[in-house]
């Protein structure tokens, strides 16, 4: 294990209904790449997916990305046997890197959407943040962020959607939505 960045790591959660939470997510990567510090993204339910990030990050020294899913959105509750085992197969992932304290800065993009479809426990995830190393700077995403996440953070950010041209009927476009 290489000697951690961070002499404190914080919490930091991403939520709301406007776009940008990935988007920062990623941002955060980059900037701590920049400083030399190690990154590890694993993605909830975004696996299948083909997203602009994907053609890049393997391309970029110290970061890895994992993304778990079937490249269909996850709509019911309760979720499809499969959509769970793949959300725990990631869960057990991100305790794995959490914990190892390797990475300074361990991304869990959509996660609160996956706590909000019941594919993973929220006692888990607190227990996670409860118990990660105090170097580790851990990030969630994702809308429906619940309360209990939101407290046990110490930076959030709520992305609100104020207008957006989905509402106008323009489809997403590659290299922008994806």
């Amino acid at each position: 294990m290489s000697k951690p960045q961070l002499e404190k790591g914080f919490v930091q959660v991403y939520t709301g209904d406007g776009k940008g939470k990935t988007t920062a997510a990623f941002g955060l990567a980059l900037r701590a790449v920049g400083r030399g510090l190690k990154v590890y993204i694993i993605q909830f339910i975004k696996g299948g997916f083909d997203y602009g990030e994907l053609h890049v990050i393997e391309k970029i020294p110290n970061v890895i990305l994992k993304a778990f899913g079937r490249g269909r959105f996850v709509t019911q509750v309760p979720p499809p046997t499969e959509d769970v085992q793949l959300a725990e197969k990631a869960f057990l992932l991100a305790k794995k890197v959490v914990e190892s304290g390797e990475y300074d800065l361990v991304i869990l993009d959509e996660i609160n959407v996956a706590l909000s479809l019941r594919l993973i426990n929220l006692e888990q995830v607190l227990n996670l943040i409860r118990n990660k190393p105090a170097h580790v700077e851990l990030v969630l995403t994702g809308r429906y962020a619940p309360p209990e996440i939101i407290e046990a953070a110490d930076l959030v950010t709520e992305m609100r959607e104020v207008k957006h041209p989905f509402r106008k009927g323009v489809s997403p476009r590659e290299g922008i939505e994806h």
